[in-house]
């Protein structure tokens, strides 16, 4: 920790912000930081890793600074952490258009099908 370093709210996480694992060594950047609102709490974050995009669940997130964040967990255990999930594709997928369409496309291709 160097003398201008100060801890921060998880809300003022910038996108970009180096992430370390426990042992300070940089394993990606910030994406997105993910709160419960209704509780004012830490969810997760969403980081940009070699291995490609991971979650980090918040009890993962040790120390959360103006210049880096800093993990509970190596970065082996980094590259096993979950992919995020995306949550307006799951919103749309539920849709009731989207659904409603899927049936009309099964039903129509049952129909050809029998023909």
């Amino acid at each position: 920790m160097t003398d201008d370093e100060h801890a921060i709210s998880y809300q003022a996480l910038r996108r970009g912000t180096p992430v370390l694992d426990v042992h300070g060594i940089e394993v990606g950047t910030v994406k997105k930081v993910h709160h419960i609102q209704r509780e004012h709490m830490l969810d997760g974050i969403d980081i940009d890793t070699p291995d490609g995009p991971r979650f980090v669940d918040a009890p993962e997130v040790s120390r959360i600074t103006n210049r880096a964040v800093t993990l509970t967990i190596d970065q082996t255990d980094v590259a096993a952490l979950p992919q995020p999930r995306n949550v307006m594709a799951d919103r749309v997928k539920m849709s009731t258009t989207v659904r409603r369409a899927r049936r009309f496309g099964d039903a129509l291709r049952d129909r050809w099908d029998r023909r």
